[in-house]
This record gives C-alpha cells, structure tokens and sequence, in this order.
C-alpha cells in the first residue's frame, strides 16, 4: 500500500489538476464567446456543472492510464502518449454521454478550444512535476546503513523510482577500505560509528538500516542517539524496501515477521467485516453477471463438446483443498498428459476460451465460491495441489500465502503479470506476503478497482 506521503502528492496533484482542467474548460468558453456570453453561459446554463462533469471524466482517465503512479512512469515520452490516449478516452466517452444527455452538451466551438487547450497545459503541467520530482536536489534524503545484498536491493529499487521522491545520499559500513568506494553510485561516504556526523554533514533525512551480519557491529548507540534527538527517521531496511515496491523481499524476511504477525482480536474483526463485504459484492456480482453467464455457458457448448463449467482442485486457507469452478477455457483432454501452466498463445485453448480469458468472464463462476466461503474477493490467487507441492519445496514460505483465504483477484495480480515459471511464482509470492502483512478494506478496494482497470485494458490474461 502507499505510504502517507505518497497518498498525500497524489491527492494534491488530483486536486492541482482538477483545477487546470476545469480552468482550461472556463477559458476556452471565454475564448469562443467573449467574457460577457462566457458568464451568461457558465452561470445561467450550468457551465460549471459540464465543466465539473468533464473534469471528473479527464481525472478518471488520467488513473486509468496510471498517470498518478509515479512507479510507472519513468519515461517522458510515455508520459506524453499516455496522456495523450486519457484525454482522448475522456473526449470519446463525453461525447457518448453528449449524444444520450443533450442538455450537458458542451458545444462544438468549446470542445474544439477545451481539447488542445487542456493537452498543451497538461503535458507542461507534467513534464515540469516530473522533472521536479526526479530533481537531484529535491526529495527525502536517504542514508543506508550496509552496502551488503540487501542494501544494494533497496539502493536499486529506489534510483528506479526517482520520481518518488527519495534521494540516496550514500551508504555507510564498518569497514574502512570501503569508504569513497562508488558501489552502484551511490558511494559508502563513511563509517557507522561516525553517524551522526555524517547525518549533520549530508543533511540526512532519513536512515534506511539494512545491514546483513549485526552481531558486534550494529550502530545501536549511534542510531538509538539519533531516534532520541529527533532529527532524523530511522527505518528498517525490509520495512522501507516494501513501502517502496509494495512487495515483501524474501531474503530480507525474518521468522519473526511471522510470530508477530498472529491475528489478535481487533484482525479477526476486520477479517469478519472483509468477509460480509467480499459475499455481499460477489451476490451482487453473481446477480449481474448472470446474463453474461448463460451467453458464455452458451457459446461454450456451441464451439466445443463437453460441459461448460471446468472443476479443478486447489489449495485454500490453511492448505485445505476445495473445487473451484471456471467456464472452461481449454479442449477436454488439455491435460490429458498431466497438468502443465499455461502459456501465452496456448495451442490448448479454444476460441470462445481466448476471449473470456482476454476478459476474464471465465472466473464468474468463482463467485459461487466466494459465497460458500472457500475464497475471498481478494487474495493470492489459489493454486493447484501439484504445484504447490513442487513451489513449496522451492521457494521460502511458499505454504505462508495459505495463511488466509485465496481470493478471484489479488494484489499480485495487478502488480505482476501472468506467471508461468517457480521464478515467476517467487514474484508473486513477494506480492501476496505483502497483501498478508497488509490487508484491508482499503487495500481491497484498490485492488478490485485496478482489477476493472486490467479488465478493460485486456492485460495479463492467458
């Protein structure tokens, strides 16, 4: 999940662009008609409900094409396009609402001004934030302590994601020959038993501490001198590296993670709400989608012999298994050798299942699921009992993602693409701990809202 300051830039750039938009719509009115029949038209023909009503239309396509992910955008000529595409999704879907509600129509002579208007305004509006943000000079300064595997990850992570707004100032260890040392640039620029000197000295916002061996050669004076004053922010490196990228490293995972992870009363409460919300939206689901249902049930049937519905086993809460239903997607005999991961362009899919995967219209049956309570709305994705015989012998606290119930969509699923490899699955999992440690209406409700994101651009479906 983001962190407080990143939901606040977010939130205040929503708010910033809100008004660009709706100003760049009062102008071009201004523009078309002159400032006396721009007042008329504003104040006694609702101008400033249309220019309310696309404004919210541009902000909803701006997030549909993550342009308030900063992750995302690292490049500007992206950024450009994307913003490009969102406006022109806004304008197509205005129109559509134009033609049904004439009474909000804006006028041709407006829109014609509005668009080009608010595209110039907003790619400098954008190229000048990111710029800023990825500005050397601009951002929390950060100082990691360590220039060991884990160290270096974070190190990493962050010079990815220069517009999030953090800076390495470099890192320090205990050995003396690294001093001056660039390992990845940054370089080590001291020693940990000078500290808060070197926080005084580079202006230090914020101390990542991610060294690997900590027995006789941990700062605890240094740093616990520092928490104490008050000047600077000390985090834990494995804490930091998931606010970051929204995943759980698993080299820097501990033990005690688990243990102190336990659901104490006020989890199993929320854990109970999460559940009644889950049932209710999938009821709701499964009333809506019932139409879509039978016409896919339908065209199953007519492309291919056998059922429409395809039963699998997989793994649920607490390693328990249960039967999950899907439309089937595949020929009859496609495992007819055993079960394999599908891949992209899978010769063993039929041409109704390429659509409904594409769509994801396969998975309506899960919601039945969903109301037995063998799944959740939101969770790791459930897999098969073969494979997750084989992941759990591969990959650390594989069978921990089983710690709760599996879900139709999940925070892996939108943060990853479609896997089909152990590595892949090792992505995954990272994912699916951090939605563990995590989990909330919150969180849930910006995943199944990225979920009908990923739906509508047709991504990550095999």
């Amino acid at each position: 999940m983001r962190s407080a300051r990143t939901r606040l830039r977010t939130l205040l750039l929503l708010a910033a662009e809100a008004v660009l938009i709706f100003g760049c719509l009062v102008a071009a009115t201004e523009i078309r008609l002159g400032q006396y029949e721009a007042y008329k038209n504003l104040v006694e023909q609702n101008g400033f409900y249309k220019a309310a009503l696309v404004t919210i239309f541009c902000l909803g396509a701006f997030y549909l094409y993550d342009l308030y992910d900063f992750v995302v955008m690292h490049d500007r000529r992206e950024l450009i396009l994307r913003l490009i595409q969102a406006l022109g999704l806004a304008w197509i879907a205005l129109a559509l609402v134009f033609y049904l509600a004439p009474q909000a129509r804006l006028g041709i002579g407006i829109s014609g001004i509005t668009l080009p208007l608010a595209l110039a305004i907003m790619v400098g509006w954008r190229v000048s934030i990111h710029w800023l943000l990825g500005h050397p000079n601009v951002g929390e300064r950060i100082l990691i302590v360590g220039s060991g595997d884990s160290a270096l990850e974070i190190a990493r992570e962050v010079l990815e994601r220069r517009d999030a707004g953090f800076r390495i100032v470099g890192f320090v260890d205990n050995r003396p020959e690294l001093v001056g040392e660039s390992i990845i640039n940054p370089r080590v620029v001291g020693l940990t038993r000078d500290l808060p000197e070197i926080v005084r000295r580079e202006d230090v916002d914020r101390i990542i501490v991610a060294q690997g061996e900590r027995r006789g050669q941990f700062p605890t004076e240094q740093l616990l001198a520092l928490s104490l004053g008050g000047a600077v922010a000390i985090e834990e490196g494995a804490s930091f590296y998931e606010r970051v990228t929204g995943r759980v490293h698993l080299n820097m995972m501990r033990p005690s993670w688990l243990i102190f992870s336990g659901r104490g009363r006020q989890a199993r409460i929320a854990g109970f709400i999460r559940t009644i919300t889950h049932r209710g939206v999938a009821l709701i689901g499964g009333i809506i989608s019932l139409p879509i249902a039978l016409l896919t049930a339908l065209l199953i049937k007519l492309e291919s012999p056998g059922p429409a519905l395809y039963k699998q086993a997989r793994v649920g809460q607490n390693g328990r298994p249960f039967t999950i239903m899907k439309f089937r997607s595949m020929r009859v005999d496609a495992e007819k050798d055993g079960p394999v991961w599908a891949t992209t362009s899978d010769d063993r899919t039929t041409r109704v299942g390429r659509i409904i995967r594409v769509i994801r219209v396969d998975e309506i049956p899960q919601f039945w699921n969903i109301l037995k309570g063998e799944m959740n709305f939101v969770g790791p994705r459930p897999e098969r009992p073969h494979f997750v015989k084989q992941l759990a012998q591969e990959i650390p606290f594989y069978e921990q993602r089983h710690l709760i119930p599996p879900g139709l969509t999940g925070w892996a699923q939108i943060k990853y693409p479609y896997g089909a490899s152990i590595e892949d699955a090792r992505q995954k999992l990272q994912y699916d701990l951090y939605y563990i440690k995590n989990q909330s209406l919150m969180l849930d409700a910006v995943i199944l809202f990225e979920t009908v994101k990923t739906i509508l651009f047709g991504r990550g479906g095999r």
